[in-house]
């Protein structure tokens, strides 16, 4: 079975810190576009941090600094480490990937967005 899952979530008081994980259970995605994403009550989700085919980090302008992303060598598991969290960092958190597909050539990212069932962060006064 295909799918991806995060841990990680919780609650903490703002200026505390936390690490997201997701794990990609049935394919990897090592050299392919991975990112996550939040969506907080009554908002659109939105773009927190993204690595592109290239190994290219790119932040939502409300990061500042604060969060890192970053993945396993074996391209199986990404991580989200947030530090600084202000009371506006809550939300759900998604991991979002595409999947890799080797060849005998090489490989190819299948252009499918692969999406977890979300982690909870809530940061508190």
């Amino acid at each position: 079975q295909v799918h991806l899952m995060e841990s990680g979530g919780g609650s903490v008081e703002a200026g505390g810190s936390l690490k997201l994980s997701c794990a990609a259970n049935g394919f990897g995605f090592s050299n392919c576009e991975t990112g996550w994403y939040r969506q907080a009550p009554g908002k659109e989700r939105e773009m927190v941090a993204n690595i592109d085919r290239d190994g290219r980090r790119t932040y939502g302008d409300f990061v500042k600094g604060r969060f890192t992303v970053s993945q396993d060598n074996a391209g199986n598991n990404l991580y989200l480490e947030m530090n600084s969290l202000q009371i506006e960092d809550t939300a759900v958190y998604y991991c979002k990937s595409e999947r890799r597909q080797d060849y005998s050539g090489g490989h190819y990212c299948i252009p499918i967005n692969y999406w977890g069932q979300g982690t909870q962060v809530t940061v508190s006064s």
